[in-house]
């Protein structure tokens, strides 16, 4: 039995189910809607168009439908849909036509129903590959390694965050090749220990993975990676792979894209879809700050101290903000002996 939901400027017909889980049939989690918002933002955020999309585990279609009628005019050439479920490309169908989008002899849309790997690796390339699996993105790494495009953007999401935050570290370092800590700083130590991942897939194609948008939440972690190829820009990015408290190997460069970053903020707080999203205006306006800060962790801090510590590190002359990785925290770039010594005097 289905059920109507609405998201963003769509409905959508999913799966009635008392839980939330793989035996739904056909996957929907209304709790990964706000994944949705910031993918559609950061592609209407970047100057670029005429792109080819692939949608590799499309489940009920809803980011490929969300994308052909929110993204701005011109950003899609193509926007190749494929699950391996037939369940799920006979709901896909539904779904485009609840939404008024017609399917045959629409030259924007491809639907396929077959295995995610093929699917990517039967393709000549993509601008947009979108990797959004129910636990861990490995499986399908390889593949899109390979057919993400020059200047292309690779995004993947990761649900599998006791693994990745230190719950379970032999699991980590099985899946991740690396050690995490579970700490105040597990979130952020995890996305990066991913990133390093992706990044490691696509060096040995000669394919420079940079993030330009990342960022952690609830469940899930998720970065955007733009390929830039070439062996001297993988040597760089190799380069920036190291230890972090105690934890890694994992990726030590910057997170974002602070000019993207600062657009997608502005972008949002004006769009008609997304201005009244509290809770997405909030994690755009933290991570627009904290991307200004070139500092890998952030510290903890009392609560009610936050505030006024931030005040005071920017009177010192260094940069401070909110991290989105944990309520607490304080990303800046003041010496650890200097901020202790500001804790002290508090």
């Amino acid at each position: 039995m289905n059920t109507i939901v609405n998201e963003g400027h769509i409905r959508l017909k999913i799966p009635k189910a008392a839980k939330i889980s793989k035996s739904m049939g056909v996957f929907y989690n209304p709790a990964m809607g706000l994944s949705r918002d910031i993918s559609v933002l950061l592609l209407n955020s970047l100057n670029r168009g005429n792109m080819q999309i692939a949608d590799p585990l499309a489940a009920t279609g809803v980011r490929s439908i969300r994308f052909l009628k929110e993204l701005n005019k011109n950003k899609i050439k193509k926007n190749l849909i494929n699950d391996n479920s037939k369940d799920a490309i006979k709901l896909i169908k539904e779904n485009f036509a609840l939404n008024n989008i017609q399917c045959k002899n629409n030259k924007k849309i491809q639907i396929t129903c077959q295995d995610a790997n093929l699917f990517l690796l039967n393709s000549a390339g993509f601008d947009y590959i979108d990797i959004d699996p129910f636990g861990s993105p490995n499986f399908l790494l390889d593949c899109a390694c390979k057919r993400i495009a020059r200047n292309g953007i690779l995004a993947v999401t990761a649900t599998d965050t006791s693994a990745l935050c230190g719950t379970f570290p032999k699991a980590c370092l099985r899946k991740y090749w690396a050690i995490p800590r579970r700490d105040a700083v597990m979130h952020e130590t995890g996305l990066r220990i991913l990133i390093r991942k992706i990044q490691l897939i696509a060096a040995q194609y000669e394919k420079a993975l940079i993030p330009i948008f990342s960022y952690s939440k609830e469940h899930y972690m998720r970065a955007f990676l733009k390929n830039e190829k070439g062996k001297n820009n993988v040597d760089n990015i190799l380069k920036q792979h190291g230890l972090f408290n105690e934890a890694g190997p994992m990726w030590l460069g910057n997170l974002w894209d602070k000019s993207l970053a600062e657009k997608m903020h502005k972008n949002a707080v004006s769009s008609k879809i997304f201005k009244n999203n509290k809770e997405l205006i909030k994690l755009l306006k933290t991570i627009k700050e904290e991307s200004k800060i070139n500092a890998v962790g952030f510290s903890e801090i009392n609560l009610q101290k936050k505030c006024s510590i931030i005040d005071k590190i920017k009177k010192r002359g260094y940069s401070a903000s909110e991290t989105h990785f944990n309520g607490q925290g304080i990303r800046s770039g003041i010496p650890a002996s200097k901020l202790a010594r500001l804790l002290e005097n508090k």
